[in-house]
């Protein structure tokens, strides 16, 4: 009895020894996780401020043109790492909803390959695709599938030697097709394969360091996949030897195809002259905001609260209002709710411009009567297109 309780109590320390190594191993790649995380969005800052400085002291058109290029680049890797933390952490809480409908493998491919392609090209390497001769179609959200293969080519282009090749090829088998991206790159060791699409995880940190990013890509790839009911999984002969990175997804069988709703002029751009009513406390937000829309040929009215927003969609009658939700002396919600109560405000498109893009969130915004709910910052295509459909 003495012995079985022994063996027993040994048992539960072993256990416990090793519960508690393996916690000490995630909080220690958590906390070089966060460090990397503030080195990441410290980064792009100082050449924005740069930026800005040099706009200040020069007239000069090309010094501008350089210094403007160069923030933007900036903002938008900013912009990329914030959307790849909330990624990830949508999935890892069950908070993400996919959009799905029936799309084409190639569309998807399209998409992604556009958004790697200033990656690519910068690096100077070559991107070849094939496609299967006959349309495979998806049970997918284009965005975020598109999202997936961008991810692996951006990081195929990242750890590639300047001059390399890049291949995404793709062929069907049965109800699946397996989608491959390799490239002749710097490879994986043989010890990290398991473990490369775990959160936290990363080859190795000066590399990642050298060229930008959290190492979270390849987690948010893995969760994307999966809730498209797919798998992926990553091959390498070693480091020097390249890498290959294969999804496999299930296919739908086409259909007969329908008469599609667009057509000639379909895309049309016809957002010139809208009444624009742009509300947000934050004054540098507020009024480059105006200065875009009105140097779009918009007519454009600024308010710094809900109370003002409520006054000035009164007298102004805007087509579209730009809300933001977080606001002093009145939110943005509450705005909405008063604009949609007088009989003028019913015709006015609200749109929620904010900062917060929780599936919370935006079930609130809907709730107080926006029509659409978009976070900051929005692209100036997207808000181009949004003012079009007005």
């Amino acid at each position: 009895m003495v012995l079985v309780q022994l063996a027993h109590i040994t048992s539960v320390a072993i256990e416990n020894a090793r519960l508690n190594s393996a916690l000490r191993e995630q909080d220690r790649r958590k906390d070089e996780f966060l460090a990397l995380l503030a080195h990441e969005l410290r980064n792009p800052l100082a050449p924005i401020r740069n930026g800005l400085e040099a706009l200040r002291l020069s007239d000069d058109p090309a010094i501008q043109e350089h210094s403007q290029a160069v923030m933007d680049r900036q903002l938008g890797h900013m912009v990329r790492l914030i959307d790849d933390l909330l990624d990830v952490s949508r999935i890892s809480r069950n908070k993400m909803e996919l959009r799905r409908a029936r799309v084409v493998l190639a569309d998807v491919v399209n998409n992604a390959v556009e958004t790697a392609r200033p990656f690519i090209d910068a690096a100077r390497h070559s991107l070849e695709v094939t496609l299967p001769p006959r349309p495979v179609i998806l049970d997918a959200d284009l965005t975020r599938l598109a999202q997936v293969f961008s991810n692996l080519l951006t990081n195929s282009a990242k750890y590639t030697p300047p001059g390399g090749h890049i291949r995404l090829s793709a062929e069907r088998s049965g109800g699946e097709v397996r989608v491959v991206v390799r490239d002749d790159g710097i490879g994986i060791p043989q010890a990290a394969l398991t473990s490369i699409f775990d959160m936290f995880s990363q080859i190795d940190r000066s590399i990642e360091r050298s060229n930008g990013g959290l190492g979270i890509g390849l987690a948010l790839v893995k969760g994307l996949v999966e809730m498209h009911g797919g798998t992926v999984t990553c091959d390498s002969a070693g480091p020097g030897t390249g890498s290959a990175f294969t999804v496999t997804l299930p296919v739908l069988e086409p259909r007969a195809p329908s008469a599609s709703p667009g057509g000639p002029g379909g895309d049309r751009d016809s957002s010139s002259g809208r009444r624009v009513l742009v509300v947000d406390d934050n004054e540098d937000s507020a009024l480059t905001m105006a200065m875009m829309l009105r140097l779009l040929g918009h007519k454009v009215e600024v308010a710094h609260d809900g109370l003002a927003a409520v006054a000035g969609a009164e007298s102004f009658r805007p087509d579209i209002i730009l809300m933001d939700m977080g606001m002093p002396r009145l939110n943005g919600y509450d705005a909405t709710r008063q604009i949609r109560q007088q009989p003028w405000g019913a015709a006015i498109r609200i749109i929620a411009l904010t900062g917060w893009g929780q599936e919370s969130d935006r079930a609130r915004s809907k709730e107080a009567g926006c029509d659409l709910h978009m976070v900051k910052p929005v692209p100036l295509a997207e808000l181009k297109k949004l003012l079009a459909t007005v």
